[in-house]
Order: structure tokens, then sequence, then C-alpha cells
């Protein structure tokens, strides 16, 4: 609870209203409870940033494991916490939604072995955000996500000091908490101040009958040049 309350003691020193929660987001009686008091203290809620998350590095033949503390921290809470908020975004034509995805999970180069239970969760929160982004579009209701890397209390990656201060993610997810942010279904990767749209490569359709003519053809189908 010290975090949560030094948060808001930073946030009442710039003279700005705070709240410190303190329910499990784990459970969906928890996301339930927070939305509820956010609205008992500010009366509406403009914006969620999912932000909870939990890594932990697994073997896949570890036991026990931890895959279901993992995605209940890291996507079961982002659903329950947005399913809560919904009604009242619907009914003012009204919301941001930012999701927290990794590039650890979206592209194997930027990937690690040990992280199954990590970027499930991840590509889960990415997937939520895409639906979460095409129901809302008609109630005003903007979903995106950051990708931050930023050095935290989840993290043990060795930086030189504010390298990969979490202050340098910050300003995206403001940008995607606006109502400046009228896009919807993007991941912003953030990373040490600079900032860069994330997206899926796709190739070109290519009609192929066999399963040999779809190796031969691999590079062109994938979108990327064969090298000579």
């Amino acid at each position: 609870r010290a975090v949560a309350d030094a948060v808001v003691a930073e946030i009442a020193a710039a003279g700005v209203p705070a709240v410190a929660a303190y329910e499990d987001l784990r459970s969906e009686r928890g996301c339930s409870e927070l939305v509820a008091r956010t609205l008992d203290a500010f009366g509406r809620l403009d914006a969620i940033v999912h932000n909870a998350g939990l890594l932990v590095f697994e073997p896949l033949e570890h036991e026990p494991p931890s895959w279901d503390a993992v995605l209940a921290t890291s996507l079961d809470a982002a659903f329950h916490v947005t399913r809560a908020a919904w009604p009242g975004m619907k009914e003012r034509g009204y919301g941001r939604v930012v999701f927290t995805v990794s590039a650890r999970s979206m592209r194997l180069k930027e990937s690690v072995a040990s992280m199954s239970a990590y970027n499930a969760a991840k590509m889960g929160a990415f997937g939520l955000m895409l639906s979460v982004a095409a129901e809302g579009a008609e109630h005003g209701i903007r979903a995106n996500a950051i990708s931050p890397v930023a050095g935290t209390r989840m993290s043990d990656r060795r930086a030189e000091a504010g390298e990969l201060a979490p202050e340098l993610a910050a300003p995206g997810v403001l940008y995607l908490a606006s109502d400046r942010c009228d896009v919807s279904g993007v991941v912003l990767h953030a990373e040490g101040g600079a900032f860069r749209t994330v997206a899926w490569q796709a190739g070109d359709e290519i009609e192929c009958a066999t399963p040999e003519e779809i190796a031969e053809r691999w590079h062109d189908i994938e979108g990327v040049a064969r090298t000579p």
C-alpha cells in the first residue's frame, strides 16, 4: 500500500485530487470495486490505464506453474475493469482505454525463453484492445495500447541512470488517455523518450494449391524479399 500512497501524495502535492485503491485486481469483485470507488470519488470515469502486470520466468516443464496468477493479473484484470466501466462510458459517449502490451510477446526476435504466461497475457491484452476498440467505436470510446520499455519494480534490467525511467514513457500514455487521441486499435512503443507505432506485416495474397508450393513461395507470402 505504501507505493500507492506515495503516488497519491505526489499527485496531491501538485494540487490535484487523488485516491489510492487497494483492491486485488486478480478478482472480478476487486475490479468492480475499483471502478465503483472511482465513480464515488470523482463522479465519472474518463480513462483507464491497464498497467497491472506480473512477470515470472518459468520453463514450460516447471512445476507448479504461475500461469493462472500471471494471466489473472495482466489479462483478466484488464477485462473485468473495462467491463465494469463500460456502461458509464457508453452512457456518456466517451472513454479512453489504454492497455499495456510488450514487444517481448509480439515478435520472435525480441522474445526470450521461459516467458510463456507473460507473453500469452500480453498478447491476450492486445487482442482484448482490438475487441474493445471495435466495440467502442460507435460510442466514442477509443482503445489503444502502450508497449513500454522501462525500469520498474517488476524488472531487474540494468541501465544507466534515467535511461529507462518510466517518466519517459508517460507522455505516450497521457496522449492515448486524452481527448486529443482519436485513433483506436494502435500499439505505441515507448523507449528512452522515443515513440513509434507497431503493426503486423502483411504480405500479398499468393494463390497456392499445395504445401510444396507454399514452401516455394514462402517469402512472397510472408512479404519479405528473398536475399540472393
